[in-house]
C-alpha cells in the first residue's frame, strides 16, 4: 500500500487508531490536481479531551518522563533512523499532501525531520540541572523538569518539519504530546504516529487528532488538561491562540507570520545574490513564514538586477511535483491561490509594474501560480507590509544602509531578514538593526536544529531550535537542603 493511503484515516489516541466519536470524516485534496487523495478521521472535543487524558495518563505514571533522558534519547535516534530508512515513502506523502517537490521534499523536509530527532535525542543525553553556589550553609542546586502535556498546532506549508520542532524536543525534555496538524494537510502527522510506535515511543506519549482549527483546535487550547501550547499558523489565529493560553495561564511557544525584507547592497555579489533572492520568494511555492518575499536593492544596482530578475524568474522549473526537475509546485488549496490573487490584482490597481508572472498557470487542474516579480509599488502598499504567502516578490530601491534599515523593519513582522554584501563589517552592522528573530548574510534558509528561529513583534515570541527550545519545555526547580 503507498504511504500516503492513511486507510483507515484514523485519530491515534493512547496507542490505538480509533474513529472520531461522531464519526465525521473530511477530504485531503491533491493541490497539483485539486482531487481527494483521501479521507481522514475529524476530531471534535469529546476525541480531544480522550488525547489529552491519554496523554496526562502517560506523563502521571511516568511512563516516559520516568526514563532517564539517555534512555529517552536512544529512542529518539531510532525514530530519526526509521525515518531515513523510509524516506522515500515520507518524501513521497509529503509532495502528495502539500504540493511540494518531490526532490525538495526528499532533501528538505526528510532530512531535516530526521535532523530535528537525531539534535534532540543529543540534548536529552546531556539535559541537567545545575549547582549554585550561595552563602547559605545549604546545598542549593536546580533542575529541569518536563513541563508535562504540550498541545502542538502546526500549520498546513511544512507539515512535517514544524512537527518534529515541536515534537523532538517536548519529547527530548520528557512530555507527552497531542498534535493537531492542519486540515488540508494531515498525512504525514498521521504516518509519523505509526512510525513512534514502532520505534518504542510508549502508547500515550504522542496523539494525533486531525481535524478543523476552529474545533479540535480550539478544544485543545482550552483543554484544562494541556500544560503547554506551541504553535505555529497565522499571526491572526496567534492572537487568538495565545490570549486563550494567557486565560488559563499556560506557557506558549509561538511562531507566526513573516514578511522578510531581503536587503542587497552595491557590493553584492549579485550573481549569488540572484540565486538567494529567487531561492527566498520561490521556495516551497512562497509559502514560507521565513521566506524572502520583499527585495531592497541599493539604487546604483536596482535597475540592472530587475533586469536579471525579468530572465531569470520565469526560467524557474514551475509544475508537477511528482517531477524530479520541478523546483515550484503548486500552492496548497484553492483560497491559498486566490488570496495570492487578489493581492497581485491590488497591485495592478496601485499602478505597480509586473515584472514577470502575474497569473495563475493552468496544469492538469492544479493550484499554480507563476512566480511573480512586482516593481514601482510605494513602502506603505499593502501588498508590500502584509504577508502574501505565496511565489511574489516586491522590489523596491533605497539611497543608504539608514534608509535600507527602516523600510526592512517597517512591517508588523519580524521573522527573518537577510543581507547580500561583500563588506563584513557591514553585514554585521546591519543584522545588528534588523528587527529579526533570524538575519542570513550572502544566502538564504540556511537552517539546523542547532540555531535558533522565531519572531519578534508581530511574528511571535518564543524559539523553535537549539538548546532554547528544550529550555521552553521544561520548567526549573530549585532544591536547597540545609546542611545546619
Amino acid at each position: 500500500m503507498p504511504a500516503y493511503e492513511i486507510d483507515p484515516g484514523r485519530l491515534f489516541v493512547g496507542g490505538q487508531w480509533r474513529d472520531a466519536a461522531d464519526g465525521a470524516r473530511t477530504d485531503v485534496v491533491d493541490p497539483s490536481r485539486g482531487t481527494v487523495l483521501t479521507t481522514v478521521a475529524q476530531a471534535g472535543a469529546a476525541d480531544v479531551d480522550a488525547a489529552v487524558r491519554a496523554a496526562r495518563e502517560a506523563f502521571d505514571t511516568g511512563r516516559w518522563s520516568g526514563l532517564s533522558g539517555r534512555e529517552r534519547g536512544r529512542v529518539l535516534l531510532r525514530v530519526a533512523r526509521l525515518i531515513r530508512e523510509e524516506a522515500d515513502d515520507i518524501a513521497r506523502l509529503e509532495s502528495l499532501d502539500v504540493g511540494k517537490p518531490i526532490t525538495l521534499a526528499h532533501a528538505v523536509d526528510v532530512t531535516n525531520a530526521a535532523n530535528d530527532y537525531e539534535y534532540f535525542a543529543s540534548l536529552a543525553f546531556a539535559l541537567d540541572g545545575a549547582h549554585r553556589d550561595t552563602p547559605m550553609n545549604a546545598l542549593a542546586y536546580t533542575r529541569r523538569d518536563p513541563v508535562g502535556v504540550v498541545g502542538a498546532i502546526t500549520p498546513f506549508n511544512f507539515p512535517l518539519i514544524l512537527a518534529g520542532s515541536k515534537i523532538a524536543p517536548a519529547l527530548a525534555a520528557g512530555n507527552t504530546v497531542v498534535h493537531k496538524p492542519a486540515d488540508e494537510t494531515p498525512l504525514s502527522a498521521l504516518y509519523m504516529a505509526g512510525l513512534f510506535q514502532r520505534a518504542g515511543v510508549p502508547d500515550g506519549v504522542v496523539n494525533v487528532v486531525t481535524g478543523l482549527g476552529p474545533v479540535a483546535g480550539e478544544a485543545l487550547l482550552r483543554h484544562p488538561g494541556v500544560d503547554k501550547i506551541a504553535f505555529t499558523g497565522s499571526t491572526a489565529v496567534g492572537r487568538h491562540a495565545a490570549s486563550v493560553a494567557g486565560e488559563n495561564l499556560k506557557p506558549v511557544t509561538m511562531e507566526l507570520g513573516g514578511n522578510a525584507a531581503h536587503l542587497v547592497f552595491e557590493d553584492a555579489d549579485l550573481e549569488r545574490a540572484v540565486g538567494a533572492v529567487i531561492k527566498g520568494f520561490v521556495f516551497n511555492s512562497g509559502q514560507f513564514c521565513m521566506g524572502g518575499p520583499r527585495l531592497l536593492v541599493a539604487r546604483p544596482v536596482h535597475r540592472t538586477l530587475l533586469g536579471i530578475l525579468a530572465e531569470a524568474v520565469p526560467g524557474v522549473p514551475v509544475g508537477d511535483p511528482r517531477l524530479p526537475e520541478t523546483v515550484v509546485g503548486p500552492m496548497a488549496g484553492e483560497r491559498h491561490l486566490r488570496k495570492v490573487e487578489e493581492y497581485v490584482d491590488l497591485a495592478r490597481k496601485e499602478g505597480a509594474r509586473i515584472v514577470c508572472g502575474g497569473e495563475r498557470l493552468d496544469l492538469d487542474g492544479g493550484y499554480y501560480y507563476k512566480p511573480t516579480v512586482i516593481a514601482d509599488l510605494a513602502p506603505d502598499s499593502r501588498v508590500v507590509q502584509e504577508e502574501i504567502f505565496g511565489p511574489v516578490l516586491t522590489v523596491q530601491p533605497f539611497d543608504d544602509e539608514d534608509e535600507a534599515v527602516a523600510l526592512a523593519n517597517s512591517t508588523p513582522y519580524g521573522l527573518a531578514s537577510g543581507v547580500q554584501t561583500g563588506n563584513l563589517a557591514r553585514a554585521h552592522r546591519v543584522a545588528d538593526r534588523l528587527q529579526a528573530g533570524i538575519v542570513w548574510v550572502n544566502d538564504w534558509a540556511m537552517l539546523d536544529p542547532a540555531v535558533p528561529f522565531g519572531g519578534v513583534k508581530a511574528s511571535g515570541f518564543g524559539r523553535e531550535y537549539g538548546p532554547e527550545a528544550l529550555a521552553a519545555y521544561t520548567r526549573v526547580k530549585s532544591v536547597v537542603v540545609s546542611l545546619d
